[in-house]
């Protein structure tokens, strides 16, 4: 057998080439498919949370648009009544 150093570079780049590359491809695999899971699972959680908060701001415009309503006829009614229903707004709870 030749030991000479060309013949055992030509082994050690066959043996890199035969063994080293399928694992180094087969760990940056994993690693890859890791990382897509952890970054869909936080695309995941931010839709989640961003969906929470439009439910929290329509209900509180939802609330507000009410509120608007009522100081919109109250600005606008004339009526006798107007000191009566002023009176029973400020007594009732506020959301």
């Amino acid at each position: 057998m030749d030991t000479s150093p060309m013949s055992s570079a030509v082994f050690l780049s066959l043996l890199f080439i035969v063994i080293g590359l399928p694992v180094l491809s087969w760990a940056t695999t994993i690693i890859l498919t890791r990382w897509l899971r952890h970054k869909e699972r936080m695309a995941q959680v931010t839709a989640e949370e961003t969906a929470e908060y439009a439910t929290q701001y329509a209900a509180k415009v939802e609330r507000l648009e009410s509120r608007m309503g009522v100081i919109e006829r109250i600005l606008t009614d004339r009526s006798t009544h107007l000191s009566e229903e002023i009176d029973r707004l400020r007594d009732a709870p506020v959301n």
